[in-house]
This record gives C-alpha cells, structure tokens and sequence, in this order.
C-alpha cells in the first residue's frame, strides 16, 4: 500500500491533507512578511494564528460559492471577536465573563447550522488569542490587520490552492436511495402482474434488498458527521426533511403484505405504485441535476388521481346490506393474516361480504401510506431545487419557495429546541463556556506565561464527560512531552540557525495538522509543540525552555478541563441518549395521539371540530433534534458503547415513524368541503381507545429509557375491538345509498395507521430493555464503592 493509499484510508477525501498543506505554503508565507516587511510582532502572531485558524482548522463544504460565503462570514466574525476579546483584556473579572458569554454564543449559536458548527474552534481561536493577549485598545487596529491579510488570503485560497470538489453526498445518497425505491415499487407490480412466478419474485427480492441497503447508506451518511448536515439556506433545510422521509417510506415497504393472493383491488394498488414510482424516477432526475422542479407536478397530479381512483374502487366493491354482523364477529382493520378465519365466523353472505371488504382494505391502507409518503418526498425535493436554483439576487433578497419559512423562523426553532434543561447541546456549550472562563481566571491569577495555550488546551481535551476528558487530558499530556523530546533536540541540534527553522515549519504544520486525522489525538498535539517550539524559535531564540512552558500550560489546561467534566454532567453522551429518547417518544405518542382525535372529530357531526396539533406537532420535531444531537454525541464518545447501535437505530427510527404517522393521519383527514355527517360516537370511542392505549404504552417505554420503571409488555391485538369497530361502521359500509361511506373508509384507515405502529412494538421492545438494562448496570457499578 502507497503512502497516499494510506492516507485515504484514514482522511476521506484528503480533507486534512488539504487543510495542511495549504496553512504549510501560506502560514509561513504571511509570517515572513508579518516580521520581515511590516516588522510588528503583534500583527505576525494575529496572522499567523489566523491562518491557522482560516487554513487548518476549517474546511467548508459545498459549491464555490457557498465555500466562499461560508469563509468571508469566519473572517469578518472572527475580527468582531477580536475587537471584543482586546476590550475585555483590561480586568481578570470582565475577561473571565466575556470568556463565558462569547465562549456560550459560539458553542450554542453552532445548533441552527453544520457550518456554523464546523467554525467553531476557528471563531474560538479568535476570541482566545485576543482575550489571552494583554493590549491596549489602539492595538485593535494591528490585530485586526493580521487577522484580516489572513482571512483575505485564506478567500484566494480556497478558491486557486487545492480547490476542494463540491462535495454533496447526502444529496445524491437520497437521489440513489429515491431511485432504487422506484425500481422497488415497479418490481413488485411485476410481481402481481406475473401471478408471482420464480423469476419475477427473485428480480423484486434482489431490487428490495438494493434499496434496503441504499435506505442504510443513505442514513449513514446522514449520521457520519459530528453535526447535523443542515445549514440556514433554505435548500439545506429542506433536505434535511427528505432524509427522514425516504427512510420513512423504506419502513412503510417494509410493511406491506407480500401475500401472493389475488385481492379486488390489485389493480388499482398497483397504478398507484406504478405513479409513485415515475414520480420518484423524476425527483431523482430532478434531485441529480437541479433541473427544473415543475417536471414534478404532472406526476405528483397523475399519483393524486391514481390513489383516488383506488379510493373510487374500494368503495365501489361495497357488500350490500343484508343483515347485522355481531360484535366481535368480524376481523377488523389491520387484522390481515393475524386471525384465525376458521373461528366463530357462520356462514352468512353479509359476514363473508364485509370480512371481504375488510381484508382488501390492507394492501388499499399500504398504498395510500406509501403515496402520502412519495407526495411528501417530491414536494420537498421540489422546494430543495427550487431553493438551490434561486439567482444570488433572489437569495440576498430573502426570496424562497412557497411554504418554506424565513431564515430567522429556522433559526428560532432550532435554537428554541435545544432551549431545554436535557438538551446535550445545551450542556456542552455550558460546560465549554465555563471552562474556557475558568481557565482565562486560572491564567490571570497565576500569571502564567503563555494563557492562550492554557485556554486553547482546555478547549483540546474537553469531551462530554468525565472519563472521556480525562482519557483525552492524558493523551495530550503524552503527546506535548513527546513532542517537546523531539523539538527539543531539534531546537539541540540547530542552535541558533534561523534558515534551518525556516525550513523545517511548513514541514511541522504539515505533520501537526495531518496527524489528528491520520494517526491520534497525541501526535496532533505533539505536532503543535514541535510548531510551537519551531515558530517561537523563529521570531527569538528561546531554546528547548519553550517546551517546558508548553508542558506547564497543557497541564493546567487539562486539569481545567477535568475538573469541569466532573461537575458539569459527568456521565456522558449514554446517559444524555437515554434522557432524549424519553422525551422523543413521549412527544411523538402525544403527537399521534392529537392527530388521532383531530381526524376523529371531523367525522362526526355532534362532536366540535379538534384543532389542528401544531404545538404538539412543534414539540415533536423539536425533541426530535435533541435526539439527533444526543445520538451523534454517542456515536464520537470514546469508549466501549453499552448499547448496541443496532438497537439505538431502531429506537430512533420508531420516533421516526410516530412523528411521520401522525402527519398521515392529518393528511388523511385534511378538510375537502364535504359537510360531516351522522353519529359515530361509537366508532370513534373505540379507535379512541386503541390510539390512547398505544400512546400510553410508548410514553411508559419513553420513561423506562430514562430510569423511570420498565418496558411494558406489547400491546397485542384486540380482535374484539375489531368487531365493535366494524360494527360501528357497518351502516356506512353497507348503506343503500352509499352515504358516508368514504368516512367510514378514513376511519378504518385511521385504525390501520394505529395498527401499523403497534405493529412497530416487537421492532423496539428488545433494543428498549436492552438500554433499560445497560443504563441499570452503569447504575450499579457507580454506586459500587
């Protein structure tokens, strides 16, 4: 194996080999004209760190111009933070607050954005060079100067020196994964079509487990990175959405009966399958090429009247009305294949002809799920292009598709959600910001030499909690004391010779910013006490001492680090995990459930109208993001995982579903002007009844993840309820004149939804008690003196 070969093995895409070699060609570049030409010390140490912090710190993503956008917003709100870390130089008091409200803004403000996100060590770098620098406020000018040649050479950079490719990989991901769930669908009309002979039943399981894996790819990419993959442009949102929807339409195929028995609405199934599958082929094309979004609309409107039509044929193969069926004597919704049809059933037409009817609404239910679910993907790969097709004019002018809100909604509602006392979010910017402010007091009291590398190595080995902290404070112990062993006798053997130095520090920069990525923590951080010692060297001879001074600043920094890790919230990412699944499924039932109600009351006309569940709606996504934020955390913690992340991917993907079923069940029942008619108090209280039950029986699952009692056994299903149910609806099943009876459809495809997600139970019920039973061992063993 190459050396090359090597090292994308270990730096995708050579990330890092870019970063590096770019602040190894500029850095001493500006350096020496910083010292040599302008010859101020103040304004060749604010360049170079700024071009360590422009060039090594940070690598944007996206097209050119979004690179560009995304590098000039770090410069110019790099200089406000120097001017605002030199103001707050002048009192050990007012430096360590500012350290603690800069220090929060920039850790918390990173949660609307993965850009933001990424940024900010680079903003940090800023801030803690000018707030750990003692000046004057006259030499805001000289700082500002050095940071500023930096940024603009930093813009050239990214641009002409090793031109990062527009990297886009959850876009196309989800293009792929759209595609290979089109070839799906149309494999399993083949299917039906075929009469489920060898050859067609192998070509659907072959597409099925292709766009298995696609689905599985596509969630990994999604869940690779540290942060959400999201920015504040409006196609970034949008995309974000489209992720859990194909995922959601992955489960709902998953779902859906592969009974190889003729049904009367086969045909029609399968036009809708046939729509939904064109309509996803072209949300591929458009998706892949950012063409026009309007090729969308004819298929969206050929998928409406396809699941119309289906609708039309359900109701139109209605038994007529010869006698009343007993309670409990029918199966009832969702019970397909789950009764045994030779129990008490009699032999009577209008049982048989209703049992009938029941059975062919299963594969009609799975269709209309699957096209509400390919209806929600292409509208919002319709939004996503059309965002990312807007001229630069539109986009400065605020203009964005519509139904897409403004930029300081997304802001407010992402913020909003992480404004929440589990957030892990929120506790890791507290225990960052603290931290930071505790180690500029520690360095005002004790007048250490050089405060920035405290500051700075505080930053380094923070992690979210204790154990990590200290794992990564004695690496960084290790790898300062190495890389003082080797600068020293490098510094030994080179004396006073300042071209050797030269020479030998893009060579450092190269390994110290490489070297995290491709070897370890430790080698990082000797690489940058090598640098250190080489640079400081550079601009005045100091010798190996320099090196003890590193040493004695890590140490302190680390021991900054860990004592904050062990009072802040020291448990971890699996503890936070834990906490944020709770409080998802118990905003996810309680979504589900006001859905639920919200559809049953526009069924019948003595009961009020509910309103729509926004603010539950609300809660839901907003606990969803904590999740997401909490689970990333458990995926970059060091250590041994407690709980298998099979197991937690299936939890995460079961709030998933709740949140994405409720929006059915409204999309269900959204008004179309038919004025509600009848009585069906009797129905709805028993559809009521199954939803509040299976609500319940997640929000207690919730509660067990977050140490409050246990799993609850599985809720199984009532074949009683399902008679009563089918009873309550009979008359408009079997009405002579067919009123109501597109009513009474809904309601048992509400039933169906439901049904679906109590189908759900045995798919989390193991992974549930597994973390139930990690987080009570992890318990036992802390008490354990």
């Amino acid at each position: 194996m190459t050396v090359l070969q090597w090292l994308r093995t270990r730096d995708a895409g050579l990330s890092a080999l870019r970063r590096a070699g770019r602040a190894a060609i500029l850095m001493p570049a500006l350096f020496a004209v910083s010292t040599k030409i302008i010859g101020d010390p103040t304004f060749a140490l604010f360049a170079a760190f700024g071009a360590l912090a422009t060039l090594l710190f940070i690598d944007f993503t996206g097209s050119v111009r979004e690179r560009l956008a995304a590098q000039a917003s770090l410069v110019l709100t790099g200089a406000l933070l120097i001017c605002l870390g030199t103001l707050a130089t002048h009192a050990a008091w007012l430096a360590a607050v500012a350290t603690l409200v800069v220090g929060f803004a920039v850790l918390f403000i990173g949660v609307v954005s993965s850009v933001l996100a990424s940024a900010t060590t680079a903003l940090l770098v800023a801030f803690i060079l000018a707030v750990t620098l003692p000046g004057p406020v006259d030499s805001i000018p000289v700082r500002l100067g050095g940071w500023l040649l930096a940024g603009a050479v930093s813009l050239v950079a990214v641009v002409v020196l090793w031109p990062a490719p527009a990297r886009e990989p959850l876009r196309l991901s989800t293009a792929r994964a759209c595609a290979l769930l089109a070839r799906r669908l149309r494999a399993e009309v083949d299917c039906v079509r075929c009469g489920f002979d060898p050859e067609t039943r192998a070509s659907r399981d072959t597409l099925t487990a292709d766009a298995r894996a696609a689905v599985a790819a596509l969630r990994s990419s999604f869940f690779g990175t540290p942060y959400r993959p999201t920015g504040l442009n409006t196609s970034a949102r949008m995309l974000v959405r489209l992720v859990d929807q194909v995922i959601w339409l992955d489960a709902v195929l998953e779902r859906t009966p592969t009974d190889e028995r003729a049904a009367p609405t086969d045909a029609a199934v399968c036009e809708v399958k046939l729509a939904a599958a064109a309509l996803l082929e072209r949300g591929t094309d458009v998706l892949e090429s950012l063409g026009d979004p309007a090729q969308l609309t004819g298929d969206l409107e050929r998928l409406r009247e396809a699941r119309e039509a289906m609708e039309r044929t359900v109701t139109s193969t209605l038994p007529v009305r010869h006698a009343e069926v007993p309670a409990g004597g029918v199966p009832g919704p969702g019970a397909a294949g789950e009764l045994d049809r030779d129990s008490d059933l009699d032999d009577g037409a209008a049982r048989t002809s209703v049992t009938e009817f029941v059975d062919s609404l299963e594969p009609s239910f799975r269709a209309q799920e699957m096209s509400f679910a390919t209806s929600a993907i292409a509208q919002n790969i319709e939004l996503t292009v059309a965002a990312r097709r807007r001229t630069w004019w539109q986009q400065i002018l605020g203009h964005r598709p519509e139904g897409v809100g403004s930029q300081l909604s997304s802001v407010q509602e992402r913020a909003g959600a992480h404004v929440e006392w589990h957030s892990v979010w929120l506790h890791n910017s507290l225990r960052g910001a603290i931290a930071l402010s505790l180690a500029i007091l520690v360095t005002e009291l004790t007048g250490v030499q050089h405060s920035f590398w405290v500051v700075f190595g505080t930053l380094a080995v923070l992690r979210s909690n204790a154990l990590n902290t200290g794992q990564n404070a004695l690496r960084g112990l290790l790898g300062t004391v190495v890389g003082f062993i080797i600068g020293g006798a490098l510094v030994l053997a080179i004396g006073t010779n300042t071209v050797a130095f030269w020479c030998l520090l893009p060579l450092a920069i190269v390994f110290a910013g490489l070297a995290p990525a491709a070897i370890s923590f430790a080698a990082g951080q000797a690489g940058f006490t090598i640098t250190l010692l080489i640079l400081y060297n550079v601009i005045g001879p100091a010798g190996w001492k320099i090196g003890l001074v590193r040493i004695e600043d890590v140490a302190i920094g680390c021991a900054v680090s860990l004592l904050v890790g062990a009072l802040f919230w020291p448990r971890g990412a699996g503890s936070a995990l834990g906490q944020a699944l709770s409080e998802a499924l118990d905003d996810g039932a309680e979504y589900l459930l006001r859905s639920v109600r919200y559809g049953l009351t526009r069924c019948d006309a003595r009961v009020p109208a509910a309103p729509v569940p926004r603010d539950e709606a609300r809660r839901a996504a907003a606990s969803a993001r904590r999740l997401d934020d909490a689970f990333r955390g458990f995926l970059a913690e060091r250590g041994t995982k407690r709980v298998s992340l099979p197991d937690v991917a299936a939890l995460i993907t079961s709030v998933a579903v709740l949140r994405l079923t409720a929006d059915a069940v409204l999309d269900l029942w959204d008004p179309d002007g038919t004025p509600v008619q009848g009585d069906r108090a009797a129905a709805r209280a028993e559809i009521l009844e199954s939803g509040m039950a299976l609500a319940g029986w997640y929000k207690q699952t919730g509660r067990a993840l977050a140490g409050n009692g246990g799993v609850p056994d599985p809720i199984l299903h009532d074949t009683v309820a399902d008679g009563r149910l089918l009873d309550a609806v009979h008359r408009d099943l079997t009405g002579e004149d067919g009123s109501g009876t597109a009513t009474a459809v809904k309601m048992i495809w509400t039933a169906d939804h439901i049904d679906a997600v109590r189908r759900l139970q045995p798919a989390i019920l193991a992974p549930a008690r597994a973390v139930v039973a990690a987080q009570a061992g992890a318990g036992s063993r802390r008490r354990t003196p």
